[in-house]
């Protein structure tokens, strides 16, 4: 049997998706931390929490986001079978976007309740998911053909526009 070559590069990844995750529960705020010693009313701690809704719907949409990414990537790394050089910057690339994608959520889940002038949070959440899309669309077509599973991967890394502009 053949020894599989990539498990340092999917521990390193699976490190930085857990991070990313976990730096997103960080922007929900608990009310009333700040007076322990004089705790808030039942009704008033039931509308501050309220209130905090768009920080958990943001939570929610990025913890679904990076979860759907670890997938693809844990499904991607069970065909490959070997790292090059390529591959390993592809990855890079993906990480660097997936560990960022708490601060544009954390933007989002600001500003989103302000009145309809206030687009650059979404405009900004928004094209950070579209990049994501680029390293993964760009492994997926370049890595995970049927015809490259299994083999010895050369490095001849080719960028496929027309997949990268349909993600």
């Amino acid at each position: 049997m053949e020894e599989k070559e990539t498990n340092r590069l999917e521990a390193f990844s699976d490190g930085v998706f857990a991070v990313a995750i976990t730096l997103l529960v960080l922007n929900i705020k608990i009310p009333g931390l700040d007076s322990l010693n004089n705790p808030l009313p039942d009704k008033t701690l039931w509308r501050m929490l309220r209130d905090e809704w768009p920080s958990l719907v943001a939570y929610i949409t990025s913890f679904a986001t990076i979860g759907i990414m670890w997938i693809n990537h844990h499904r991607l790394f069970v065909h490959i079978k070997r790292t090059d050089t390529g591959l390993l910057l592809l990855n890079l690339l993906l990480l660097l976007i997936i560990v960022f994608i708490p601060v544009p959520t954390a933007l989002l889940a600001e500003y989103v309740a302000y009145p309809t002038d206030h687009h650059v949070a979404a405009i900004i959440y928004s094209a950070t998911n579209v990049v994501l899309a680029s390293p993964d669309g760009c492994t997926n077509a370049s890595y995970g053909n049927p015809w490259r599973i299994n083999r010895p991967i050369t490095y001849n890394v080719r960028v496929p526009n027309a997949y990268t502009v349909a993600s």
